[in-house]
């Protein structure tokens, strides 16, 4: 029983009951169970088999069973084998037991790595906005310990030009020292995933420098460090290959006096950013002119390409061991429009930087350029130089793209940061998902996927949203409203394609802690590979902005059918500890 004082002399009562078990699940029980009032081991895996298509052995089932029985009753020795109603709904509500999707690495390893979408961090090092954070080692360890692959430093020498420092340039950010990061980076790059870790390095360092770099990274990592026996990649080893690997990327070294010239301009634009705060309106389905100033923007190229056309020029002054390390070659050829850039060469590799509104431009006119370069090479989109809060775009314009790395503000906020972490709990978490075969193909006359194209609807997702709990026990009685308990609703939806993108909306449960909707949605799906299903509960307030009470993305194509126990995250992605959803999914 929960009181709400309404005044100095009266309180409002309100029982909390423990979540019911829906209609649904009460009709599976009697299905099950053949009408009586326990169900069996043998009939409980029937039931896994049938409606949640489990493939589970006998003594895995037991084994469930006795884990169901000995959680909810505590007792050492239970005597009784069988599942009452109450145990098999605490089953299907535990995302212990029944999560809606897998945990391990079930995709292809072995193709070469830019088949695959890679989880990757943009200005890794920074703990806040980009202009006036702190530099740290410990938003890499975060990340890597999420399971990033790909961390990103921009380096530069001190002001005694003796050693280097990792930092944003040209603005207030307080550095951190490279050899700090190294170490850390070193010490958790596995934590997560066995699959490769990618240092993408931002250079802005003297020849002397770049050797002392050398140095540091052949020490710190010694045979982890993945260093190409040629000079370039004809092709990518797979991830499986690369297992336990440091792999470097940047561009071919160039002299420090030649990088200075880049515009050392930092202008501060009023523009808006996309990223929508999470208590607001819903993400668009349409692509928002962000006030983007396309090639006059100062920072347009300023991460890959400021002095592209100057590195073939000073081989001369090339510091060899550091050009060793390189095992992922970045630039842009020299002299080059985007579509000569965008050219496949037969006899290596390389990896092309674009900004979000770069990329967007390029989309418009060299969409089947941009997939057919990603079959072989890497593509990374980076944040605008205007997102100076340490805000994201919308990832899905460079995976429909091939783009392998779509690299984010992890340190950031909001909806498009959600986007990331859902499609990154594919393949296990690893963090490494095999692009989609639609992306890989070449047809009979070298024709490509076209993304302008009107697609059919191949896949339907049937989702229902039963009801939810676990928001009494991790928050406190007044977190929502004073007076009464919370009004909850749910919104569901789908991030992919621009087609396939929507979102729908349960009605509002009014002073209930534990909610029961049970409503059905139904999406139909365009690109089913690329889809993410968004779930987002809200607390209805009728004064004020509604109240955040979760969130979480999961990827269509992972998701396991029957009834499963959804966890949800806060805004910053972390999981809480009780709240979840019971939903049912089905393909048809």
């Amino acid at each position: 029983m929960g009181s709400y004082r309404v005044c100095v002399c009266f309180q409002r009562r309100f029982k909390v009951a423990e979540a019911e078990p829906p209609s649904d699940v009460k009709e599976l029980f009697q299905k099950y169970s053949d009408g009586g009032a326990h169900m069996t081991p043998d009939n409980f895996r029937r039931f896994l088999a049938e409606v949640q298509g489990d493939d589970v052995s006998l003594i895995e089932h037991q084994n469930v069973v006795e884990q169901v029985l000995h959680k909810r009753h505590h007792i050492t020795k239970f005597a009784r084998h069988n599942l009452t109603v109450d145990d098999f709904h605490y089953f299907l509500f535990s995302t212990e037991f029944n999560p809606p999707i897998g945990s391990k690495v079930n995709q292809d390893m072995s193709a070469p790595l830019s088949h695959y979408f890679i989880y990757t961090g943009h200005n890794s090092y920074l703990t806040g906005n980009q202009l006036s954070s702190d530099c740290s080692d410990v938003p890499i360890i975060k990340a890597l310990n999420r399971g990033v692959r790909v961390v990103e430093l921009d380096i530069w020498p001190n002001s005694t030009k003796d050693d280097v420092l990792v930092l944003h340039g040209r603005t207030l950010t307080t550095p951190v020292e490279l050899i700090k990061c190294l170490k850390s980076i070193k010490e958790h790059a596995f934590a997560a995933s066995p699959y490769p870790v990618i240092i993408t390095l931002e250079d802005h360092l003297t020849p002397d420098l770049q050797a002392k770099v050398a140095q540091m990274l052949t020490k710190t990592f010694g045979d982890m460090l993945f260093c190409p026996n040629h000079e370039t990649l004809k092709e990518f080893p797979s991830p499986e290959e690369l297992k336990g690997r440091i792999l470097i990327s940047t561009k071919p070294p160039k002299e420090y006096a030649e990088t200075v010239k880049e515009n050392n301009s930092f202008k501060l634009e009023k523009s808006k950013d996309s990223d929508d705060d999470e208590w607001g309106k819903e993400v668009s389905t349409k692509n928002q002119n962000e006030n983007d100033v396309g090639d006059s923007d100062p920072n347009q190229h300023s991460e890959d390409d400021a002095v592209d056309d100057l590195a073939h020029e000073l081989c001369s002054s090339e510091a060899p061991s550091y050009k060793h390390l390189i095992a992922i070659h970045a630039g842009k050829p020299k002299g080059t429009t985007l579509k000569d850039a965008l050219k496949v060469e037969n006899d290596k590799v390389r990896r092309l930087s674009l900004s979000e509104q770069a990329l967007e431009k390029a989309t418009e006119s060299l969409g089947t350029d941009l997939i057919r370069f990603t079959q072989k090479n890497f593509l990374r989109v980076y944040p605008k130089g205007t997102r100076f809060n340490s805000s994201n775009y919308k990832p899905m314009i460079g995976w429909m793209h091939g783009a392998q790395m779509v690299a984010f503000n992890m340190q950031g906020y909001g909806r498009n940061l959600w986007l990331m972490h859902g499609m990154f709990r594919s393949n296990g978490g690893c963090g490494y998902v095999k692009k989609p075969e639609f992306l890989m193909n070449v047809g009979p006359n070298n024709e490509v996927f076209n993304p302008k194209y009107d697609l059919p609807v191949r896949k339907t997702l049937k989702v229902k949203v039963y009801l939810g709990d676990g928001w009494r026990m991790d928050f406190k009685q007044t977190h929502f409203d004073t007076y009464s308990p919370p009004d909850f609703y749910a919104r569901v939806g789908i991030a992919g394609a621009p087609a396939d993108q929507i979102m729908k909306k349960t009605k509002i449960i009014e002073d209930n802690w534990i909610p029961t909707w049970e409503e059905e949605f139904t999406f139909p799906l365009r690109v089913p590979e690329l889809a993410l299903l968004r779930v987002e509960v809200h607390e209805y307030d009728m004064s004020e902005t509604d109240d955040f009470a979760g969130q979480t993305c999961l990827p269509v194509a992972e998701l396991k059918q029957g009834i499963r126990a959804v966890p949800l995250y806060d805004r910053k992605g972390e999981k809480y500890n009780s709240v979840r959803l019971l939903m049912r999914f089905e393909f048809i």
